[in-house]
């Protein structure tokens, strides 16, 4: 869990939150990556999925680092203390949670701003189409990064509490990591299927658990208050 100093995020709770917010990501982007892999030879689709996906962790952990970086500069900079910062993390895992149950209003405003830099970045990945290689397949991870989905910009908003590049990196990892289970098997066995699991009671069960953490959180900080 968040401790109070909000230093560490763990990596393996990183882990859980990116696999609890597979649900979602068979939505956003399950249908993406199933598209570009089963169209070609089943000979090649381990080698491309694994390209996209390492693009895609990559540049979640940069963005990481760039996040704690951020929050260094909020505390030294701007003097924001310890307890603004563990306040904001679980305020976001909360919405994390709700938006995985349909109600996005504390993130939508983070995946609209998302959309903003997606508008210049998905111009630049469409000149690797078609994807035939795994270069081609890494350089659209790398820009898939950026799509704009609530759950992630709403990890990378909480990696600034971290106020540490290499925590923020860390966490955002995790993250990533716990995404590719379900974005795996999409591009393998195509998202149609697993697309079952999001209309299921198992998006409900993720997003309260999501929510309840940051729930938690909310509660130690009162306590400490």
């Amino acid at each position: 869990m968040l401790t109070a100093d909000t230093t560490s995020l763990p990596f393996a709770a990183a882990i859980l939150i990116g696999w609890l917010g597979g649900v979602h990501c068979l939505g956003m982007c399950g249908g993406i990556v199933s598209a570009l892999s089963l169209s070609v030879p089943a000979t090649r689709r381990p080698a491309l999925l694994l390209a996209y996906n390492a693009g895609r962790c990559l540049t979640y952990t940069l963005l990481g680092a760039l996040a704690g970086l951020l929050g260094y500069a909020g505390v030294s900079v701007l003097g924001l203390g310890p307890k603004v910062l563990f306040a904001l993390a679980n305020l976001l895992l909360i919405g994390m949670g709700l938006y995985l149950m349909g109600w996005p209003v504390l993130v939508r405003p983070l995946e609209q701003g998302g959309q903003l830099v997606w508008r210049h970045i998905e111009p630049l990945a469409r000149r690797f189409f078609p994807v035939t290689t795994p270069l081609r397949a890494l350089v659209v991870g790398l820009a898939w990064g950026f799509l704009p989905c609530g759950l992630v910009y709403s990890a990378l908003a909480t990696a600034i509490a971290t106020s540490n590049p290499l925590t923020g990196a860390l966490w955002m990892a995790g993250f990533a990591l716990g995404t590719l289970p379900n974005l795996l098997l999409a591009g393998w066995m195509g998202a149609g299927l697993l697309n079952r699991l999001r209309q299921s009671a198992l998006r409900w069960l993720a997003g309260a658990l999501v929510a309840a953490w940051g729930l938690y959180g909310m509660a130690q900080l009162l306590e400490l208050l």
